[in-house]
C-alpha cells in the first residue's frame, strides 16, 4: 500500500456515517486496518476477513504455511493493538468464501476494500459475492487492479460490463468503483465509464512487462520503464 492509496483509505473510510459497516478483504498485518479504523466516525463496524493461512502473503507466496499463518496473526494483532485500536476492528479468520465470513456480515456494507488473494478465481468471488453486499451509493476499494493479472481480469469480467458499478478513478492499484444509486446509467455515461477503464490497459501492459523485468532482475530495464528504488520492490 503507497502513501496514496493510505490517503484514499482514510478518506473513504472518514466520509462514512455513523453506524456504517466496512469489511476488508485481506488484511495481512493490520496496516490498511489501522488506518480505516482511525478514519472511520464512531460506531463505524470494521470487519478485517482474512484466514491468515500463510497463503497469498505477496508477490510469488501462494502456498500455505500455518507457522507463517500464525505469525501473521499475532503480528495483526499486536500492531492493531499498538495502534490503539484493536476495540473498534473485528478479525474473522477465515477464508472469504467460508460460510463464518459470510455470517459475520449479514447486512449492507458501505465500505468494501478488497486486497484478497489475487488469483482470478478468488478474485472474482470476491467482487461477485462480496460486491453484491455493497450499498447502493457505496464504495467498493479494489487493490492491484491493472497490476495483477487476476484480479484485472475480474475486476473486467464482473464490475465492467455491470451497470450497477462505476468507475471512480485510481490511486496507483488502487481502483475505486461507487454503487449506482437510482435508475440505471444511460448508455452514453456507461460508454464514458468503460472508456476510462479500457484507458488504462496500456498502464496495465506496463505493469505486467515491469512484474517480469523485476523477477528476471534486470534493474536497468525496470527503470527504464519508470520504477526506481523509491517505487519499492513490486509495482502498486
Amino acid at each position: 500500500m503507497t502513501d496514496a492509496q493510505g490517503r484514499r483509505l482514510h478518506a473513504c473510510a472518514r466520509a462514512l456515517a455513523p453506524g456504517a459497516t466496512i469489511v476488508e478483504i485481506g488484511s495481512f498485518r493490520g496496516r490498511s486496518a489501522i488506518v480505516l479504523a482511525l478514519a472511520a466516525p464512531a460506531g463505524t463496524r470494521i470487519v478485517c476477513i482474512d484466514p491468515h493461512a500463510g497463503s497469498d502473503r505477496g508477490p510469488q507466496e501462494f502456498a500455505p504455511d500455518a507457522a507463517l499463518g500464525d505469525a501473521d496473526t499475532a503480528a495483526f494483532a499486536a500492531n492493531l493493538a499498538a495502534a490503539g485500536v484493536a476495540d473498534r476492528v473485528e478479525h474473522v479468520r477465515a477464508f472469504s468464501d467460508a460460510p463464518a465470513a459470510f455470517a459475520a456480515v449479514p447486512g449492507p456494507v458501505e465500505l468494501l476494500y478488497v486486497d484478497g488473494a489475487h488469483r482470478y478465481g478468488p478474485a472474482l468471488a470476491d467482487l461477485t459475492d462480496w460486491g453484491a453486499r455493497v450499498a447502493p451509493g457505496g464504495t467498493l476499494l479494489v487493490h492491484d487492479t491493472f497490476s495483477s493479472v487476476g484480479v484485472t481480469l475480474a475486476t473486467l469480467r464482473r464490475l465492467l460490463p455491470d451497470p450497477a458499478w462505476s468507475y471512480a478513478g485510481r490511486d496507483g492499484s488502487l481502483a475505486r468503483w461507487v454503487r449506482t444509486a437510482g435508475g440505471p446509467p444511460s448508455w452514453a455515461a456507461r460508454a464514458a465509464d468503460a472508456a476510462r477503464v479500457l484507458g488504462q490497459l496500456p498502464w496495465f501492459a506496463r505493469n505486467v512487462l515491469l512484474k517480469a523485468v523485476l523477477l528476471a532482475r534486470l534493474r536497468p530495464l525496470a527503470r527504464l520503464l519508470g520504477h526506481g528504488p523509491a517505487d519499492g520492490p513490486w509495482p502498486y
